[in-house]
């Protein structure tokens, strides 16, 4: 990962340039250059993350050895999503990984060099003027729209959860917190995934089912396994409409 840490910015301005040259990186890997970096993000391959360095260009590649690492990691497993949703939704996830990182590095170069209250202030004011990785890749111009989105992922995952959809994801916890209005459903849904999964086991490491614990079941194999366990969040759940387990993802045909 050469240019990972080529040089240590340690002014505003040069953390900015650092931040834009990485950004420009990550960009061209998700739309000029995306055909070749669709290909290698190949599900097969072990955990890899997508970099962007200060020169504007970009790699994918394994984590990483340093523990810890010289400078905050990008997302782990990219990979494993690529072949469970639509292209366009998994470019979308990377691309809101990516802007993650992007600030996780240059608040760290912050950190790392002292900046005070008003030199963080101008680097995110800095930071925030240019359009997210986001906002690039899915076309999204602003907030209305990002609300839309919004509304939309939790109008999904509430119809996934009701419905008998097999690949659903049941996160009692996280409903029961975040949608106030319909705590009476979620207890009922609790208490569904409770006899629904009482004596399901998960089909990666053999362990019960847990009421508190995120699952989700392959729409193929139809066996349940622990989020943690394959490597998908519940945010990463709600962008995938046909989940595929490991096993089943190595059985199916690579892209031409």
């Amino acid at each position: 990962m050469d240019g990972t840490a080529a040089y240590n910015p340690r002014t505003v301005e040069e953390v900015f340039r650092d931040f834009k040259g990485r950004r420009s990186g990550m960009i061209k890997a998700l739309t000029h250059d995306v055909e070749e970096f669709y290909q290698q993000c190949d599900p097969e391959k072990e955990n890899l993350c997508l970099y962007g360095f200060p020169n504007e260009q970009w790699e994918v590649n394994l984590p990483a050895e340093e523990v810890p690492p010289e400078l905050p990691e990008p997302a782990l497993g990219i990979n494993f999503a690529r072949d469970g949703m639509p292209e366009k939704d998994w470019l979308s996830l990377v691309a809101v990984h990516s802007d993650a990182w992007l600030l996780a590095v240059a608040f760290y170069f912050g950190a790392r060099f002292g900046f005070d209250k008003t030199d963080r202030k101008r680097l995110f004011n800095m930071i925030n003027d240019l359009p997210t990785i986001f906002e690039v890749v899915s076309g999204s111009g602003g907030g209305k729209k990002q609300s839309k989105e919004k509304s939309s992922v939790s109008n999904h995952s509430s119809n996934k959860s009701k419905s008998g959809s097999k690949g659903r994801a049941s996160e009692p916890v996280k409903y029961s917190k975040d949608m106030a209005s319909k705590d009476e459903d979620d207890e009922g849904l609790e208490e569904e995934d409770e006899e629904e999964h009482g004596d399901a086991l998960c089909g990666a490491c053999g362990e019960n089912y847990g009421a508190d614990e995120f699952w989700i079941c392959c729409d193929i194999c139809e066996k349940w396994f622990h989020g943690k366990c394959v490597k998908i969040t519940p945010a990463r759940a709600e962008h995938i409409k046909q989940y595929k387990c490991p096993s089943c993802s190595s059985n199916k045909r690579p892209r031409p």
